[in-house]
């Protein structure tokens, strides 16, 4: 048998021109796979770049954040020697933070510890003494430590015009002056007890007032030639009445203690109202009243 050999078709070779071309098909394949896996990394890291500064605007944003977060009423147990600054920054809060409301209860400050005490609900007690606070802390009623924020000195308030000539501590004790303090349980009354005290002074007043406004009203309605009171309700009195500085009130400065309470109903805008409190800008309204820093 004749053994027929069959020839295989040689595989056929690219011309010089085909194999240029398709080298630079290939090549611009190979582009395009790099370019989408660069296009889909620059993506990614794009997106990661918004969500990190989209994060660190969140972050960084600080009140404006917690603008749109805080909501409802903060309950502000407050002395009465911080109504006109108080009711300012609580403006000014309510104004930073839409949807909330400052509610404030001023008074004598052992009056509104016990009231604290005895269950009344409320968010924030700021007291015009550490003795006063302590009522509160010793109740386990406050949540932490109690920041001092503020001080207070005590003066002496006359008539405009001061026609009784009262120049000194003393001269309050004069026959025939009628003169009214805050009682002695009050922070106000404490310090002006402790400033006659430090003078070796005695003194009966026609009456003792439950907190200092009271005090201060009997002179404003000329019930009384003067009152001890502080210097920062001289000065909100505006020309009421007149202001009578005496060293003695040195020796007799109140520290302002302010705390967040343990039942708080509303504990995270209340945190953010004493946060604006102790501020630079709290600090600097309440310097204006005529508080002593702490």
């Amino acid at each position: 048998m004749t053994t027929r050999s069959v020839s295989r078709p040689r595989p056929s070779r690219p011309r010089p021109g085909a194999r240029r071309t398709i080298r630079l098909v290939g090549g611009l394949a190979l582009a395009a796979v790099a370019l989408t896996a660069c296009s889909s990394g620059d993506s990614g890291d794009s997106g990661d770049s918004a969500t990190a500064s989209g994060s660190a605007t969140a972050s960084g944003s600080g009140s404006g954040s917690s603008a749109e977060k805080l909501s409802g009423t903060v309950t502000v147990f407050a002395a009465a020697s911080l109504k006109e600054s108080f009711t300012s920054l609580g403006k000014t809060f309510e104004k930073e933070h839409p949807g909330t409301k400052v509610s404030f209860n001023f008074g004598g400050s052992d009056s509104l510890a016990a009231s604290i005490t005895s269950g009344a609900p409320a968010d924030v007690f700021a007291a015009a003494s550490p003795k006063t606070m302590k009522t509160v802390t010793d109740a386990k009623a406050a949540k932490g430590d109690p920041a001092t924020f503020v001080r207070n000195q005590l003066e002496i308030a006359t008539l405009p015009g001061n026609p009784k000539k009262i120049a000194t501590l003393k001269d309050l004790t004069r026959s025939g002056l009628k003169v009214a303090l805050c009682a002695k349980e009050v922070p106000c009354g404490s310090a002006a007890q402790t400033a006659l005290d430090g003078a070796g002074l005695k003194l009966t007043p026609v009456s003792y007032e439950q907190d200092v406004k009271g005090a201060l009203t009997k002179v404003e309605l000329k019930e009384v030639d003067a009152s001890v009171v502080y210097r920062t309700d001289v000065k909100a009195a505006g020309g009421k009445v007149e202001g009578v500085e005496f060293p003695e009130s040195k020796k007799a400065i109140n520290d302002y203690p302010i705390a967040l309470l343990k039942n708080a109903p509303n504990a995270e805008a209340a945190t953010a109202f004493i946060d604006l409190v102790t501020s630079a800008r709290g600090q600097k309204a309440l310097g204006q009243a005529g508080f002593l820093k702490p």
